[in-house]
């Protein structure tokens, strides 16, 4: 993937993880996405853009620990994400 077209994903994942319509799911996918995104290589952005499409419930469940993480998410990328702490939470 190019240069620019590498660009317009990371706009669009960072417009998907501020905006999910659950206000701790912003904070975190949010936060997370502002902070890190811009090192993240097209596999990431896709792994990343994968977990976007479940639901926040979801996602904030498998990072608090309350229920198992899928495998197809159990990804150095969702480590990278249960070690980020959005600063509206510490």
């Amino acid at each position: 993937m190019s240069d620019p077209s590498l660009r317009i994903v990371r706009k669009r994942i960072l417009h998907r993880s501020r905006y999910r319509g659950c206000l701790e799911g912003d904070l975190l996918l949010g936060g997370f996405a502002a902070a890190y995104l811009h090192r993240l290589d097209a596999a990431r952005l896709a792994e990343f853009e994968a977990l976007l499409e479940e639901a926040d419930e979801d996602i904030l469940a498998w990072y608090s620990g309350r229920r198992p993480l899928p495998a197809r998410h159990d990804t150095p990328l969702f480590a990278l994400l249960q070690s980020f702490r959005p600063r509206a939470w510490r």
